[in-house]
């Protein structure tokens, strides 16, 4: 495979996903191509294009002959639920637009979330599952699914649940959120480690996944109350019966059916290889 068969625009690259998954893009052998406003930062040996996904003009030159687009560009925490469908949904249309007009033949992978399943689903949510997302962002983000898939192009969506990992400091967050949210300590949530994102993405790359919607995680549904204590906070106890216990739970066999092997198979792994 040469060089400019390998060349990949990226969005999102200074996110929480892409700061960590661009680098080993680039050491798998990839040129990227990273979709910049405002002079940001970006990582090493990644070429930066000034483009804006609301600006379907500018992002002409920025698709021209890439053989792939991963858009990972979201925003989700925010109260403005303006800018979450602004950003999340107009923004991959424009994105889609430009790769319709000017890289026709790109494969296009959209990165999307585990949270657009029913909260009440009966078992733990699957690809063949209807949507019902509960809040604007997984709404974004279906909404962007829905454009993707009856766009024309090569496409495939990757559905991620909690990511964790690489000092990203995301799990040490998680108790403010669980706790205001008044969730139950039982409740077991589906993680991925960003080192088993970027397997996933390469997978993706070579077509594994073309013309699919495919859930990534690792191996263990994790408690609430695990996940806490590993960052120093203990959630009060119960023993009530947990409602809805399949939420935050995503299937991840089709990946698996694919050859998708996560390398840090449990949080606890992440723990024991200092890998949090």
């Amino acid at each position: 495979m040469n060089k400019e068969s390998k060349t990949i625009l990226v969005t999102g690259v200074t996110g929480l996903v892409g700061a960590r998954l661009v680098p080993r893009l680039v050491d798998a052998g990839f040129d990227c191509r990273a979709v910049v406003r405002g002079g940001k930062d970006i990582p090493a040996r990644v070429t930066a294009v000034e483009a804006d996904l609301l600006d379907e003009v500018s992002l002409a030159a920025a698709v021209k002959d890439v053989s792939a687009i991963l858009h990972l560009a979201a925003v989700f925490r925010t109260q403005d639920t303006d800018l979450i469908w602004k950003s999340n949904f107009e923004g991959t249309r424009n994105l889609i637009n430009a790769a319709k007009a000017h890289a026709p033949g790109a494969r296009f992978i959209l990165a999307s979330t585990t949270h657009v399943y029913n909260k009440n689903n009966p078992h733990p949510g699957r690809e063949s599952d209807p949507e019902d997302p509960q809040h604007a962002y997984p709404a974004s983000k279906v909404a962007a699914e829905k454009e993707l898939r009856e766009s024309g192009l090569n496409w495939s969506v990757l559905r991620f649940p909690f990511v964790y990992g690489d000092g990203d400091k995301h799990l040490e967050t998680l108790p403010e959120h669980v706790i205001a949210a008044k969730w139950h300590p039982a409740m077991r949530m589906s993680t991925i480690h960003h080192r088993d994102i970027a397997t996933a993405v390469n997978m993706a790359m070579a077509g594994t996944m073309d013309g699919r919607t495919v859930n990534i995680s690792d191996e263990a549904p994790t408690s609430l109350y695990e996940l806490c204590k590993l960052v120093g906070v203990t959630m009060e106890s119960s023993s009530e019966p947990l409602t809805d216990p399949w939420y935050l739970h995503s299937d991840s066999s089709l990946a698996r059916s694919l050859g998708f092997q996560p390398a840090i198979r449990t949080v606890y792994k992440a723990v024991q290889e200092k890998l949090l």
